[in-house]
């Protein structure tokens, strides 16, 4: 009987625990349901958000822009993925940003986006995010809101502490997950110790035009190395990596990769290899990857494929690298706005590690050093350690700042969000989040000014916060107002994909700047159309190409004959409309690629194969005035080998080129 009664209270007092938690728990009065949170949100009609948060997709391989307070979704950045709303990756022009040496690509697993920075301060550029699958580091224009820029990195696999850009953006660093044979080969997995591995990429970006160009990739050890941050301040210069499986274990490695009470944080002087390689150090390697950059100007993508890369051995560069010996399972490395404190969240660990970057030069200097792995000192752990916050939570992953002396770090297992004092290391606050929280993000929280007005939790599971969509609920972020000593928690918002990480940025850094529209005199796409009167249809063999013009509310040409089944027809469409927030759209019944969806003054193309005899509509598939339903056209197909002429109608009169 007692035993009885003992479950039955057993199961009374978790029914009780998972119903707070589905509910909210002690937040629900004041959390996301009351007044003040709500008014806190609230962003009235016709107002604007204080905030742009580039959200990642995860595995959707795109940039999702969002609003805050209001958590509204603004726009989708296709980046490493086909996008059919916008064309990406189906146009013509676009088509090339997608090609890697493995061939077209068309999905990525984008993860972490940083803003550029000048300064150690957010300048609101350049949003650049990594590739995870086929490793690549893509560059999003903040002016046009598109991906401009995709540079694949070889020698690589998992691109994962990646996309992390130096205080003035002179670099953003591409570190592996997965360490791999180099060069690579074929040989048995069971040798993977000491033979395996890990490419740590640096790329430069020009400070004029955001140009991006591998200047160096070191060869680390083979472990694997998770995430990145840059120094800042004092620490200028350096950038830190965290490392796990140590053990250097190829299976099983919830087991195997756990075995070390420390693996290591990796402080990389780049300012010292930089040095190095200015004076010809470093070796040049063959290898094969693609540098895609779209142009402005011609509204086209190039992909050209290079051959070389600029290999550093660490051994010829003494100095420059050391490890930091970190608990346990380090994921996330951050370093807070002074650049004194580098934050290492073992994920196995009992305490949140902080180190010393002024001790770390002390321990350098003096020597301090508790052994080498494959050449690099190891520095003594009590040497670098500033201190430890005890007992913080279960699982840490990641940790922000607020630019008043505070952090802020997930714990993925405990479900929440804790607050932390930098130097006393005394916890303040914790708030729970729902759940499973990765990443956070506080505006400019990894840079020399955060915005410390909100934190931003990325939650890999909801369960009961929205509505049932079958197998699979929504994931989430949570936004919390940290103005006070005390977290609130104000709203939940569905994200796309797996909103893995974010970047925030006060909206009037951005705004102001960005493009209301391509000028027409400036398009020097190859296939352009600048005036309804050069509007034109021209065979070439079995190719047609087909010069079009849109504008409210017609295509010229508009009516299409002489075309045959087997052509292989262009379609180069120009949006002639010079204003604000006109884009065109258009369609072709029967095209196996997408719409296009054409901004005023650009250019773009697709291709259309007719497969049967017969007349085809095409129409414009974006909203652009009262008569949009009155935007359309045909296309007369004939059999193959057809004396029907080339002809078509501009302007209600028949032009007949044959």
């Amino acid at each position: 009987m007692k035993t009885i009664f003992k479950s039955l209270f057993a199961i009374t007092v978790l029914s009780l625990v998972f119903s707070s938690c589905g509910n909210g728990g002690s937040d629900k009065k004041s959390g996301a349901l009351s007044g003040s949170a709500a008014e806190k949100v609230y962003v009235a009609p016709g107002e604007h958000d204080e905030f742009y948060a580039f959200v990642s997709g995860g595995f959707s391989g795109q940039l999702a822009v969002y609003g805050l307070p209001s958590g509204r979704l603004f726009k989708v950045i296709p980046v490493f993925s086909v996008d059919a709303e916008q064309a990406y990756g189906f146009n013509e022009e676009t088509k090339p940003m997608l090609n890697t040496s493995h061939g077209f690509i068309p999905w990525d697993d984008s993860h972490h986006p940083d803003i550029s920075q000048t300064a150690g301060e957010l300048d609101g550029r350049y949003v650049f995010i990594n590739g995870n699958n086929t490793p690549r580091i893509a560059k999003i224009d903040l002016t046009t809101f598109e991906t401009t820029e995709i540079i694949e990195i070889p020698n690589s696999a998992g691109n994962h502490s990646s996309s992390f850009v130096t205080e003035n953006t002179e670099y953003v660093v591409a570190g592996t997950r997965f360490s791999v044979p180099y060069p690579q080969k074929d040989m048995p997995i069971a040798e993977y110790k000491g033979n395996f591995k890990g490419a740590l990429t640096f790329i430069s970006v020009d400070p004029e035009d955001g140009g991006m160009d591998i200047k160096f990739q070191i060869m680390m050890p083979g472990f694997n190395y998770d995430l990145s941050h840059p120094g800042r301040g004092k620490s200028h210069g350096w950038f830190f990596f965290t490392t796990y499986n140590t053990e250097e274990a190829n299976s099983l490695l919830e087991v195997n990769a756990s075995q070390n009470d420390k693996d290591f944080i990796a402080a990389i002087n780049w300012k010292k290899i930089e040095e190095y390689v200015n004076n010809g150090g470093g070796t040049k390697a063959p290898t094969n990857y693609a540098h895609n950059v779209y142009n402005d100007e011609t509204h086209t993508a190039t992909s050209t494929m290079k051959d070389e890369i600029l290999i550093v051995n660490p051994s010829d560069v003494p100095g420059a690298i050391y490890f930091l010996p970190t608990p346990k399972s380090p994921h996330g490395c951050d370093v807070d706005p002074s650049g004194e404190y580098i934050i290492g969240s073992g994920k196995l660990a009992a305490e949140l590690t902080a180190h010393s970057f002024t001790k770390m030069l002390a321990a350098i200097e003096g020597e301090k050093f508790d052994g080498e792995a494959y050449g690099i000192p190891i520095l003594q752990y009590e040497e670098v350690l500033a201190g430890a916050v005890k007992q913080p939570g279960l699982g840490p992953l990641h940790t922000e700042f607020d630019g008043q002396g505070n952090a802020y770090t997930t714990f993925f297992i405990s479900s929440e969000v804790v607050k932390w004092k930098l130097g006393t290391w005394e916890v303040v606050d914790r708030k729970p989040t729902y759940y499973s929280v990765g990443h956070l993000m506080i505006p400019g929280g990894n840079s020399r000014k955060p915005f410390g007005k909100y934190v931003l939790a990325m939650n890999k599971i909801t369960k009961d916060r929205y509505l049932p969509t079958g197998p699979e609920v929504t994931q989430s972020a949570q936004l919390y107002d940290i103005t006070g000593e005390k977290m609130e928690l104000l709203l939940d918002f569905p994200t796309i994909g797996e909103p893995h990480y974010a970047a925030g940025i006060p909206a009037d850094i951005i705004k102001a700047n960005s493009k209301k529209f391509f000028k027409l005199e400036e398009n020097k796409h190859k296939y352009v159309t600048k005036s309804e009167a050069d509007a034109k249809v021209v065979r070439d063999g079995n190719q047609v190409h087909i010069y079009m013009t849109m504008i409210r509310s017609h295509f010229a040409p508009d009516n299409i004959e002489g075309i045959q089944v087997g052509d292989e027809v262009f379609f180069h469409v120009t949006n002639l409309e010079q204003d604000y927030d006109v884009p065109h759209g258009i369609s072709m019944i029967g095209a196996q690629t997408s719409e296009l969806l054409i901004m005023p003054g650009q250019t773009e193309t697709f291709k259309w194969y007719p497969k049967n005899v017969g007349v085809w509509p095409f129409y414009c598939t974006d909203f652009c005035s009262a008569l949009h339903q009155e935007m359309q056209g045909y296309v007369r197909v004939s059999p193959k080998g057809s004396s029907v002429p080339i002809t078509y109608t501009l302007d209600g009169d028949a032009v007949d080129v044959e």
